[in-house]
Formats: C-alpha cells, structure tokens, sequence
C-alpha cells in the first residue's frame, strides 16, 4: 500500500509524530530551513523588485534528496512545519522543491503534537498561506539587506568579524542607553520616618510618616526630618480614621513566549536561550514512562494569551475535581485585546492534558525540564481559578497636623495561591483594632537617610519586556537576538545584568550618527507592524522594501565617504615574554586580549587579567584575579592557576572569617547582597 509522507522540521517531532500516525505514513524531518539565501553573497536582486535568490543549504543536499525520494513514491504529501511565518515559509519551498502546485491543498499545523491534534491536522490540509509566506520574505530580505550591507562598512571602518543587524542593533542602542542615564544619574537625598508605638492596651506596632501640615509627602533633608521629630517628641498620636476593605490579587494569564522568558528568569535563573532550548523539548514530546512519548505543552511562539474552550473546560473540571468549586473561577479575567484583524491562530503556552500533573510524570522529566514544566502548568491552571482575597486595614494617625500611616494585610483566601507556587504571597501584617480618637504612645523615632537610585541594568527578563513593549521583534526573535550581541561581544553580563562593551558602544553611536533609521525604535516597531499588513495581503513587500531601502542605500553612500577609519588596537603596559615588544589591546571574539605588536613575526597572545588585589589564600604566591567560563559567568581564580586550582564564585574580599579564618567572599544573587565564607563547611554570612 502506498505510503502518505509527513515532513516537519525537527527530528524529535519527526520520532513522536510517527507513533501517533502508524505504519501508512512516513515522517521526515527536513531539520529547519532546507532552502535559504547563500551564505557567500547577498543573494537578491534590488533592481528586480528585491527577487530572493535561493539555494539549497550547503550540507542540506542529501536530506532533500531523501525527502524527494519518499515523496516520488508518496500518495500524499503534508507539510507539518511549525505553525507560523517561517515554518509557512520553510513549506513553501519545500513545495516547490517538490514541485507541488500552488493550489494543492499539503499544508497542516497544529498548536500541539499530540495523537488527537495530529489525526486532526490530517483531516484538516489546507494551500500554502503566500501571504504569510511574502511577511516572512520581506523580514528576511530587509535583515539581509541591513546585515549584508552594513557588516562589510563597519569591517572597512573597524575590524573584521564585526556585525549590524535591524534588531540586534536596537537591542544594544537600549542596553547603551540605559547605561548613559545610570552613569548620568544625581542621586537625590530624602528620608523615611518610622515609629514605633505602643496602645493603652500595650500592642506595639509601627507607623511611617505620611505627610507634614503643607502636605508635603517627602523628606528631603536631615533638617527637614529633625524639625518633624521636634514636634512630635513628647506627644501623643490621635487616631483619625480607620479603613477596613478587602483586596483582590488576580491571577496572570497563562503564559506568552515573551512572559515565560521573563518568569523563567525570574523563578528558576533560565537564560532566554535555555528557557526556548528546554521548551522546545517540551513540546516536541517527551518519551514517559506511562504513556509513551507526547507533547507535554502547546506551541511555544506565540503572543497570545487566548485558550481554546476545551482546555479551559478540562482545566474547570481538574480545579473542581482536585481543589473545590470555591476555587473554580467562571469567569476568569479578559485576554488583553489584540488587533482584531489579525488571526489570533495560537493559543497561550500550557501544557496539553492538565492531568499530566508535573509530580506525575517527574521521574520521566530531567531537573530543568520538570521545573519548567510545573511552571507552564501551575501558570496554566492558575488562570483559570479564583483570586486570592486579602483582609486589609489601614489606619490614619495625626499630630500638630503631620499624618502618619499603618497598613496591615492577612490572608483571607488563597485562591489561585494554592496552586502557583512560584507567585510571592504577601507577607501578613497584623494590626490592632483601634477606635477613631484614640489616643497612642510614641514609643521610638527611627529617622533614615535613603538616596534615590539610578535605573537598573537591564536583565535578560526585563530586556524581553521592552522589546515586547517597544514591539521591537516577535516572539521567536527575543532569545537569538540576545545570544547574538552576547556572542559579538557587544553587550557583557555582569551576574545577571547586561552592559555594553566599549566595542558595543563605539558600533552604536557609528550607526546613531550614519544610519539613523536602522537603529530607530519606533522605525524597527513600525516595520513589524508593516509585516502585519503584508501577512493580511494589505501591503505588497517589493515596495515597502523599496521605501526603505532607498534611503537607505543613501546613508551606506554617505556613511562610506565621511567614515573615517578606526583603529580599535591600544597599546597596554604589557611587555611581551618572548620578544620584550609592546603589547596591544586587541578585540576578539570573546573579548579583549592582549597581542604582540611584532605580529606576525612574533605571534604571542594572552589575555587579559583583571587583579582583584587579593592574595590566593590556597598558594599564598598568586593574586585572585577574575575569569570567566564558557558561558561567560564570572567567576574567580589564581592567577597560577593551572599549578593552583582555587575557584569562588563570589568575589573574595581582604578580610579574613571570625569563625574559621578563612576567605571572606562577596556574594550577589537576585534578592540579597551577603558577605560568606569561602569555605563550604562554615555557615558565617552577613549582609552587605
């Protein structure tokens, strides 16, 4: 019997979609695009409407060959790549590849790979969407464009290996900017006030200040703070009102790609990169104990937070069934809006049966796959219950007309608490019952001096969130572009924040002063949206590509005229060892490093040691300098190293434990500053 072929993209897909077809069907994996622009050359026409010149993929050859032998012999053909503009656009060529017509129904897509979705993909094959075929087209004629034209100027200019891109380099312009208003940054002096007090009944709580007789809110000088302590030393606080109310907390909607990039590196310390690595994983199915191997969550590119029905009445029927009707909410909170024009095709990432509880299948799942699966699965189910509901109290206290406040929370109902562990539930605040009029001890002042600080660095979460924000990019784009200006070495991580390089920063003001256009957030936003009309056949791509492009070629002339070479090589104090010549700061790859300036005659390098001014407390001969691993955290070592092997992660500090006498070291992580012991065995630790 004549055998139906299946192509997707990955050979995991590939390996779980087989099992779900049976013996009448070959599946194939064509393992991502198999056709796409050369490599060696710009491959396009400008002057023929922007034509695409493509060409099989080098090393792609045998795996087309195999696919076109199977589909020879094949009845019918599906294409089952992913289900958005690119995997619409890898069918399209593998269509033509195989020379099926236009009118053809063999395009398939599903939001999960499991048995039912996929029998009922089968059913369901429709004609190759051109249009959103043309919307990815126009996204990679302009990148090619931008990096083909751009990346040689900036090699001319500067160095070799450099590179531009349309969103990578409005991601490193956000992360620069940011870095100017820290370094700009006046911090501004203010203080708090807090009291402590007592009732005649003896319950002690804490008050702070929440305005003077004008009604000024901040204090914003010693003097300031000094003269409200004098009026009201010695005095008594009356209480002016008393506000009891209830608080709701709902809960988020279930995940988009971008939200689960953020809470991922929020929650669990995931990279954007490790976050679509370990989804994907996720998606393309897991071989389980029970059960055999099965999707275990929905599509993971997607910007919509929409549910289908059935999820949403099998999620009901969990809550109810597990948790109790209390908790089953009818009526969750609305999707945001999307632009109704557009076909809201995807579903929310969550995971495709809500029985398939995470403590369920944990043995079948590695570590960082089960704690983002519970993620998925806790934000999912999460939505769908009741809110959390708080009992607060607020209570106004007055003297010689300055106010003080005291707001206190309990608990009342978890709600969807009960289920998203990952959420951080408010710390409960317990307050007396008071009467208005009555009257409280003021038992201790406590004035603090605070200065104002500058804007946070960007994280790789909160650099997601703008960009989303901004509409700088999609959802499959925020994960590549972060990894690409990590690895040109535009942008560095110090812990969890990122900070431009000075290459990074020389590259960006180059293309702020020539190519205004190509790093202007609001022009790389609008083109997004350009795609939009395109992928709605509202806007042919040749000519938005040809209003773009040909002020473009402009400011490339310009740019090549007024330019004037940089020379990023710096001369250090550094004196060769083999041939006593200077050395040369040079950029590379992974950074700067330090070279001979008798190349090529002497080709000597080494790198760059930044001393911590700390001696090695295992060798006692070496200084503690800072290195950094393959994955570019920082980390700590001797300078001797490899003859002595001492490692921290924390930062070593001068100053030796009082409980042991070992290495003091500095430690950062997302909610604390620590001063540790260096030495794993010792507890000591202290805040910074």
């Amino acid at each position: 019997m004549t055998k139906s072929l299946v192509i997707v993209e990955s050979p995991a897909k590939a390996k779980t979609i087989k099992k779900f077809l049976g013996k009448n069907y070959v599946v194939k994996a064509s393992v991502g695009h198999i056709i796409d622009l050369p490599k060696s050359k710009l491959g396009i026409d400008i002057e023929n409407n922007f034509k695409p010149e493509y060409i099989t993929i080098r090393g792609k050859g045998p795996i087309l060959k195999e696919i076109k032998a199977e589909a020879k012999k094949a009845k019918k053909i599906y294409l089952a790549t992913d289900p958005d503009r690119e995997g619409e656009a890898i069918s399209w060529h593998l269509s033509n590849a195989l020379n099926i017509k236009d009118d053809v129904p063999c395009r398939i897509e599903f939001n999960e790979i499991t048995k039912n979705a996929i029998k009922n993909a089968i059913k369901k094959p429709r004609k190759i969407n051109k249009n959103l075929v043309d919307a990815q087209q126009a996204r990679r004629v302009l990148d090619r464009l931008v990096g083909y034209k751009l990346s040689p100027l900036l090699w001319r200019k500067m160095r070799k290996g450099l590179s531009a891109g349309r969103v990578q380099s409005v991601a490193t312009k956000i992360i620069k900017d940011r870095e100017e208003e820290i370094i700009k940054f006046v911090p501004e002096e203010y203080w708090s006030l807090v009291l402590k007090v007592e009732t005649s009944k003896k319950e002690a709580f804490q008050v702070k200040f929440h305005s003077d007789h004008q009604g000024n809110k901040e204090i914003k000088s010693q003097e300031e703070a000094n003269n409200i302590i004098s009026e009201i030393k010695n005095k008594e606080l009356t209480v002016m009102d008393v506000k009891k109310s209830t608080k709701k907390r709902n809960p988020n909607h279930p995940f988009t790609t971008s939200t689960l990039q953020q809470e991922a590196s929020n929650r669990l310390g995931y990279s954007t990169k490790k976050t679509m690595s370990v989804a994907q994983q996720l998606y393309e199915g897991i071989d389980l104990e029970k059960g055999g191997t099965v999707g275990l969550i929905t599509y993971i590119r997607t910007d919509s937070t929409r549910l289908s029905e059935e999820a949403k009445k099998s999620a009901h029927q969990y809550i109810t069934d597990n948790l109790g009707e209390k908790y089953a909410n009818e009526t969750p909170k609305a999707a945001p809006k999307k632009n109704q024009e557009i076909q809201d095709a995807h579903e929310a990432i969550r995971p495709t049966d809500v029985l398939r509880h995470p403590d369920s299948i944990k043995s079948s799942l590695s570590r960082d796959q089960y704690r983002l699966y519970k993620l998925i699965w806790e934000r999912f189910v999460a939505s769908l219950m009741t809110p959390a509901i708080y009992d607060t109290l607020t209570i106004e206290l007055q003297v010689n007309n300055i106010r003080f406040r005291a707001t206190g929370s309990r608990l009342n109902f978890d709600g969807f608490l009960k289920v998203y562990s990952f959420a951080a539930i408010s710390e409960e605040v317990n307050l007396p019952i008071l009467e208005v009029g009555e009257k409280i001890d003021i038992r201790d002042i406590i004035p603090n001096q605070h200065f104002t600080q500058p804007p946070a660095r960007y994280t790789e979460a909160s650099l997601v969130k703008t960009m989303e924000e901004l509409g700088i990019g999609r959802p499959s784009t925020y994960s590549p572009t972060i990894s690409t200006i990590l690895s040109r070495g535009y942008v560095e991580k110090e812990g969890k924040n990122l900070k431009p390089t000075e290459l990074g920063i020389i590259v960006t003001e180059i293309l702020e002063d020539y190519f205004t256009d190509v790093i202007d957030i609001n022009f790389t936003a609008d083109f997004e949206n350009r795609l939009d009309y395109i992928e709605e056949g509202k806007e042919d791509w040749p000519k938005l590509l040809k209003k773009i492009y040909d002020p473009f070629a402009k400011m490339l002339e310009k740019a090549e005229e007024d330019i004037e070479e940089i020379d990023l090589v710096e001369e250090s104090d550094e004196v060769c060892e083999k041939c006593n010549a200077k050395m040369l700061i040079k950029y590379g790859r992974y950074g700067k490093f330090l070279a001979c300036s008798n190349y090529p005659d002497c080709t000597s390098t080494k790198p760059i040691i930044h001393k911590i001014g700390v001696k090695c407390p295992k060798c006692e001969s070496g200084e503690i300098v800072e290195r950094k691993s393959k994955k570019g955290r920082v980390f700590y070592g001797c300078s001797e190293f490899p003859t002595c092997r001492y490692v921290s992660w924390g930062k070593p500090i001068d100053e030796k434990c009082p409980n042991c006498d070992n290495l003091l070291a500095h430690k950062i992580n997302k909610k604390s500053e620590k001063i540790i012991c260096t030495n794993k065995d010792c507890k000591y630790s202290r805040d910074v």
